[in-house]
C-alpha cells in the first residue's frame, strides 16, 4: 500500500487528509522574525475541500484550519524562539467573515459536527500553548471580524481591533443563520472574557457587529488602536508579551517530517499504530505498538531522535488516526484499543518525559500526548479496551483504558499460550500530565465518589498489576477468563453495533465528564447537544431555512414554536 492508496472513503465521499506543510498552504502566511511569529490569513477563495463554494472575504472550511493547525504545531515544535504569535489578515479591510456559508449550507450534518468540533480542538490548542507553553497568540484584527472570525480572535489571549470607524466585532450566527457559533463563541464570551450576560444577549443579537470604544467598553477586545498606528502598536505589544516568555531562545526545534500513513480498504498503517476495520460490525481496533527498544532517558538523546522519539512519534500518528477514523470513516462507530509489545519500554518513556518535564521540547510532548487523549475523549465514538497477554498497557497507554467507556481484561492466560498472564502499570503519567478537558486525571475523574482509590493506585506505580487486583483498584470494568472472554467481548462490541448511533453519542458524552466544567467540556457539551440539534432544524437547514435561503435575497421562513 502506498501513502496515496485510496482517494475515496468507504462511502464515496472525497478523502480528507490532515497532512500538511507550510510550502502547501493555499490560505495562511506564516513568517518568523525572532521571537514574534506573524501568521497572516489570505485565503485563495479557488482552493476549497469540495466543489460548489467559492471562500470570499476570508471565509474558512475544514481546509483553512487544518492548515492553521499545522501552523500552531510547527510553531510550537519547531519554533521555539518564538514567543508571540501575531493572527492577522492580508486580505484589505476584512480580518475573516467566518465559515463559508455555501460550503456549510451543502455540507451533511456529520461534516458540519466534525468541522464544528476540530476547530473548536485548534483553538483549544492555542489556548493551551498560552497556558502552558508560554505561547502568547495576539488577534490584530485589521477589518471587519465575524462568526467564526471573531472566534478565533477569542482563542487569542489579547485582541487588537483597528479603530477606522468601519471594522467590526460580530456572533451573527443567530440572527442570519439560525444557529449558534459553532467553536464556542457563547462560551468563550461570557466564560472566557467575562462580557455580561445581558451586554452578550444583544451583541449575539445584532448583525451589525461592535465597533470602538465600545468594544472595548464591554470586553468583546482588549484595545482599540487608529488605522494610522495599528502596526506599530502591534509590533510593540508582540515584542512585549515575547520577552515574558519563558522559551528558549537560542534552542534548536525539531522538524516536523511527514507522517509515514498507508490507507487501504480494510486497513490503515503508521510505523507505531496499526488500525484494521471491520465495516460489518462498524469497529476499528486500534492497536499501539511500544517502542521496539528503550527510549533515551536524557536530552541528548531525545533531542537526537526528534519525531522519532517514541511518546512524540506516538502522539502524532494517534492524532491523526483520530482524525482519519472521525472524518474519513464515520460509520465506524466502535473503537477497540489494544497494545503489544514490551512494557517497560512503555515505562522508560514515561519516564523520561517525567525526568525531563522542565525542558521546552517535553514539555510540548507532554502536551501534546494530552491534547491527544483529550481528542478521544470528544469523539463520538464508543471506546473499548481489550488488556490480553501481550498487552503493554504501561502508564501513558493505560490512559487509554481509563478513558474506555468499557474495558476488558483476561484474567489467566489463554489455553495453548506461552504467554505470561496480562498485566498493567502505573506510572507518575497516570497522575498529572494528561488531564481530561474537565481538569482531572481520568483516574480522578473514575473515583468521583472515592478519592482514597487514586491514592490505593498511586501506592502501586511501578508494579505489574493483575486482573484481580486490577478489579480491585478499578482500573478495569471486566475479568473475564479465557473461557467467556471471546463471548463477552463479541456481545459488547455487537451490542454496541446495535443501538442507536445518536443515543450513544449522547449517553457517551453525558457520561465522560463526571465533576467540574470547564471552559472545554462546556464547549463540547453544547456541541454536541445544542448544535447537534439546531443543525438539523427546519429553521436551519430546510429548504426555507436560514442557512439555505442566505445570500439569495429571500427571507427564511421558521416554524415559530419554542420546544
Amino acid at each position: 500500500m502506498s501513502t496515496d492508496s485510496l482517494d475515496k472513503t468507504a462511502a464515496g465521499e472525497p478523502r480528507i487528509d490532515f497532512r500538511t506543510s507550510p510550502e502547501s498552504y493555499h490560505h495562511w502566511k506564516l513568517s518568523i522574525d525572532g521571537r514574534v511569529a506573524r501568521l497572516a490569513l489570505d485565503v485563495d477563495e479557488n482552493a476549497t475541500l469540495f466543489p460548489g463554494y467559492e471562500l470570499k472575504l476570508n471565509s474558512y472550511d475544514l481546509g483553512v484550519d487544518i492548515e492553521l493547525y499545522d501552523a500552531v504545531q510547527r510553531l510550537r515544535f519547531e519554533h521555539p524562539e518564538v514567543g508571540t504569535v501575531v493572527v492577522t489578515s492580508d486580505k484589505p479591510r476584512v480580518f475573516c467573515a467566518g465559515a463559508n456559508i455555501r460550503m456549510l449550507s451543502q455540507s451533511t450534518h456529520a461534516h458540519k459536527v466534525n468541522f464544528c468540533k476540530f476547530t473548536n480542538e485548534t483553538r483549544n490548542g492555542i489556548e493551551d500553548a498560552t497556558d502552558n507553553s508560554g505561547l502568547r497568540f495576539v488577534a490584530a484584527v485589521n477589518g471587519a471580524c465575524a462568526g467564526g472570525g471573531y472566534e478565533l480572535a477569542l482563542a487569542c489571549d489579547h485582541i487588537m481591533l483597528i479603530d477606522d470607524g468601519s471594522s467590526t466585532v460580530s456572533l451573527p450566527e443567530l440572527p442570519l443563520l439560525a444557529v449558534l457559533p459553532g467553536t464556542g463563541g457563547l462560551t468563550r464570551l461570557v466564560d472566557k472574557r467575562k462580557v455580561r450576560h445581558d451586554r452578550a444577549d444583544y451583541f449575539c443579537t445584532t448583525s451589525e457587529g461592535i465597533r470602538g470604544k465600545r468594544a472595548t467598553d464591554w470586553d468583546l477586545v482588549d484595545e482599540i488602536v487608529p488605522r494610522s498606528k495599528f502596526d506599530e502598536v502591534v509590533a510593540t505589544r508582540a515584542a512585549d508579551f515575547a520577552a515574558e516568555s519563558d522559551r528558549p531562545a537560542d534552542a534548536k526545534g525539531v522538524v516536523l517530517t511527514p507522517i509515514n500513513r498507508a490507507v487501504g480498504d480494510t486497513q490503515i498503517a503508521y510505523d507505531n499504530v496499526k488500525i484494521d476495520l471491520d465495516r460489518e460490525l462498524a469497529m476499528a481496533t486500534i492497536t499501539i505498538k511500544a517502542p521496539a527498544e528503550a527510549p533515551p532517558t536524557d536530552m541528548p538523546g531525545i533531542e537526537a531522535q526528534g519525531v522519532d522519539f517514541w511518546p512524540f512519534a506516538l502522539a502524532r500518528e494517534l492524532d491523526d488516526a483520530i482524525m482519519e477514523l472521525r472524518v474519513n470513516e464515520k460509520e465506524i462507530g466502535t473503537w477497540v484499543f489494544k497494545t503489544e509489545g514490551n512494557s517497560a519500554n512503555v515505562e522508560a518513556a514515561d519516564k523520561a518525559l517525567l525526568d525531563n518535564a522542565d525542558h521546552w521540547l517535553v514539555r510540548e510532548i507532554t502536551l501534546y500526548l494530552k491534547r491527544t487523549f483529550k481528542r478521544i475523549d470528544v469523539s463520538s465514538r464508543s471506546l473499548i479496551a481489550q488488556v490480553e497477554p501481550g498487552s503493554c498497557f504501561t502508564g501513558t497507554l493505560l490512559e487509554l483504558v481509563v478513558a474506555a467507556d468499557r474495558s476488558f481484561m483476561l484474567d489467566g492466560g489463554f489455553e495453548g499460550s506461552n504467554l505470561p498472564d496480562a498485566t498493567v502499570v502505573l506510572t507518575g503519567m497516570n497522575f498529572g500530565p494528561l488531564v481530561m478537558p474537565n481538569g482531572l486525571t481520568r483516574l480522578e475523574h473514575r473515583f468521583l465518589n472515592d478519592p482514597s482509590m487514586v491514592e490505593n493506585a498511586k501506592a502501586e506505580i511501578g508494579k505489574p498489576i493483575e486482573a484481580v487486583e486490577a478489579d480491585e483498584l478499578g482500573l478495569v470494568t471486566f475479568i473475564p477468563d479465557d473461557i467467556d472472554w471471546e463471548d463477552e467481548v463479541r456481545i459488547a462490541i455487537e451490542e454496541r453495533a446495535s443501538f442507536s448511533p445518536d443515543a450513544l453519542t449522547g449517553m457517551e458524552a453525558s457520561l465522560r465528564f463526571a465533576g467540574p466544567e470547564t471552559l472545554e467540556t462546556k464547549i463540547f457539551g453544547r456541541l454536541s447537544a445544542w448544535q447537534n440539534w439546531i443543525f438539523q432544524r427546519p429553521n436551519a437547514v430546510g429548504d426555507d431555512g436560514a442557512l439555505k435561503v442566505y445570500g439569495s435575497g429571500q427571507k427564511a421562513s421558521y416554524n415559530k414554536q419554542r420546544i
